[in-house]
């Protein structure tokens, strides 16, 4: 089934903001930034469109990040350095800070 229009704008936000992909560092910043945009549902939409033809591996390292998110604080340099990465791929929810 194919994403509603506003989740497809955040996935290309996040091609853009990410060309060559998401370095496995920014997973766990970068869902907890969705996670406080977006409801469960829609954060793991997003995630399933990101894992499609990715490699087994890689697809689950990306779901566990998408599940840690609630697991404990983030370091503000990594939430700031995803949420620069994302202002810079045109996201306006995302500006960065400083």
């Amino acid at each position: 089934m194919p994403l509603p229009p506003v989740l497809s704008s955040i996935v290309g936000w996040l091609r853009a903001g990410y060309p060559e992909g998401v370095p496995e560092r920014d997973y766990v910043p970068l869902f907890a930034l969705l996670a406080s945009q977006l409801t469960d549902d829609q954060v793991f939409s997003i995630v399933d469109e990101l894992v499609g033809g990715s490699d087994p591996i890689t697809a689950r390292t990306i779901r566990e990040a998408a599940e840690a998110t609630a697991n404990g604080p983030l370091a503000d340099a990594d939430v700031a350095r995803v949420r620069a990465r994302l202002a810079a791929g045109g996201w306006p929810l995302a500006r960065p800070e400083g």
